[in-house]
C-alpha cells in the first residue's frame, strides 16, 4: 500500500458525516444508483421516524414527482449537509436500512476496509516482534530497541514507551 493511499485512509477516519456525504454525493446521484421508491422510503423515514430531520414541507418537496429524481436527491443531500452532521448520519442510517447493498458500495465505506486490514496487520506485526525479541539473545533486543526508538509514527508514543520498558527489562534478565 503506498503512502498516498495510507494518508487517504487516515484522513477518511477523521471525516464527519457531512464530509463523507460530500464525498459520496456523486456516487449517489449518478444515474440508476437509487430508484424512485428507495428515495421516497428514505425521505419518509427521515420525516416520520426522525421528524426533526425533515419537516412535512421538506419531505413533500423532496418527494415531488414533478422534479427529476437526480435533482431531488441532490437537493436533499445538500439540504442535509447544511443542517449538520447528525442529519447526515441519519441519512446514512436510512440508506443502510433501505438500500443495504448500495450503502456497502459507497466510496466512503470502501476505504474503511483497508483500515481493518492495517489494524490486523499491525497487531500481527507487533506480536511477531515481541515473540522474536523474547526468543532471541540480547543483541537482537538492542536492535529492536533502536527500531522502536525511531518509530513514533508507526506506533503511538504511549505504546512505544511500554515496548521500550519491556525490552529494557528483558535485557536486564
Amino acid at each position: 500500500m503506498n503512502c498516498c493511499v495510507l494518508f487517504c485512509v487516515i484522513l477518511s477516519l477523521d471525516q464527519s458525516y457531512c464530509q463523507r456525504l460530500q464525498h459520496d454525493m456523486h456516487f449517489l446521484t449518478s444515474t440508476s444508483r437509487l430508484n424512485e421508491q428507495v428515495v421516497d422510503k428514505i425521505v419518509l423515514q427521515l420525516n416520520r421516524v426522525y421528524p426533526q430531520i425533515l419537516t412535512n414541507e421538506e419531505a413533500e418537496k423532496f418527494r415531488n414527482p414533478k422534479a427529476s429524481l437526480q435533482t431531488r436527491l441532490s437537493d436533499l443531500l445538500k439540504h442535509l449537509q447544511k443542517k449538520g452532521d447528525r442529519h447526515c448520519q441519519e441519512f446514512y442510517r436510512a440508506l443502510q436500512i433501505n438500500a443495504e447493498q448500495l450503502f456497502n458500495d459507497l466510496p466512503s465505506r470502501k476505504i474503511l476496509s483497508p483500515v481493518f486490514f492495517l489494524a490486523c496487520f499491525s497487531v500481527a506485526a507487533g506480536l511477531a516482534l515481541f515473540w522474536y525479541c523474547c526468543n532471541s539473545e540480547t543483541q537482537v533486543i538492542g536492535r529492536a530497541r533502536r527500531i522502536l526508538g525511531f518509530s513514533p509514527i508507526i506506533i503511538g508514543r504511549h505504546a512505544r514507551n511500554i515496548c521500550m520498558l519491556y525490552l529494557e527489562d528483558m535485557s536486564r534478565n
